[in-house]
């Protein structure tokens, strides 16, 4: 057992003039393996490919990254409001995974279209490939040193140097790895999800509400663990809200969608989730 987690005491390599921050770079290596999988979702179909999947992956994450960042500025405009240079400085940290999937579906599903991928089609495609590269990009938080939890003495704690150590803790203090916490949750999200991709019973986009709401479930209790600051109303940070709205919005829609009002599109994709485990 570990007595803590230790963090990198770097957040860059250097090769030759190039500067490569970790941050970014696991973000790079997430949206690969989720493009990967997006493809495998895509061919059950036969709709579409690794060429349709690399077009869609790379308009969806372009958009993704922009949403997280306006996100991110939007929730916390305190910080930005009087250095707006620093809004588009990306590599130092500061995404908001909400807004990054909210515009990233839709971008990612308007250009699927333009193959003659249907939405259901790609947002069932899609919903194990998101918490994918969700559970590796988590990492980059890890390696900036930011977004833990409260203290804790827990095996698993993590050790914090000390310039990246809140004013109000000593030194030596550990805490809450909740970047730890998120990429379990949503890599065993992503598993779970494959699993059920081959099930009549979340054939379309039932498959993405179940992602929506599994999101929400483990963002839920993380986010109640973290201490950066965040905009608290009610007793629970924002993103806690959001979370909120994510559970009941994707368990309504399962909710809706269970009977046999299901749309042409969700039954069509149905049978060809079907077809493609024969």
């Amino acid at each position: 057992m570990f007595a803590s987690i230790p963090s990198p005491s770097w957040s860059s390599l250097s090769i030759g003039p190039i500067e490569l921050r970790m941050y970014g770079f696991l973000i790079a290596v997430g949206v690969v393996l989720a493009i990967r999988r997006l493809g495998i979702g895509l061919e059950r179909f036969k709709t579409g490919g690794s060429e349709a999947a690399a077009s869609i992956g790379m308009w969806g994450v372009g958009a993704g990254l922009i949403g997280a960042r306006l996100y991110h500025v939007v929730t916390e405009w305190d910080r930005f409001s009087g250095n707006l240079s620093e809004i588009p400085k990306v590599w130092h940290g500061g995404l908001g995974v909400p807004g990054g999937v909210f515009l990233g579906t839709i971008v990612g599903v308007l250009r699927a279209r333009s193959f003659g991928i249907s939405t259901a089609e790609t947002l069932h495609a899609a919903a194990p490939a998101i918490p994918l590269a969700q559970a590796v990009g988590r990492w980059g938080n890890w390696f900036n040193q930011e977004l833990f939890g409260r203290p804790t003495t827990l095996p698993w704690a993590l050790r914090i140097d000390d310039e990246h150590l809140p004013a109000a803790y000593e030194s030596g203090t550990t805490f809450h790895p909740t970047f730890l916490y998120e990429s379990m949750w949503t890599l065993g999200l992503s598993l779970w999800l494959v699993r059920l991709s081959g099930s009549p019973r979340f054939a379309g986009s039932r498959l993405f509400a179940l992602y929506v709401s599994g999101y929400g479930l483990g963002r839920l209790w993380i986010e109640g663990l973290r201490i950066d600051d965040a905009s608290v109303i009610g007793g629970l940070r924002w993103n806690q809200w959001v979370a909120i709205a994510s559970i009941v919005g994707g368990l309504i829609y399962l909710a809706m969608t269970s009977s046999s009002g299901d749309s042409a599109e969700e039954v069509d994709v149905q049978q060809a989730a079907t077809n493609g485990d024969r």
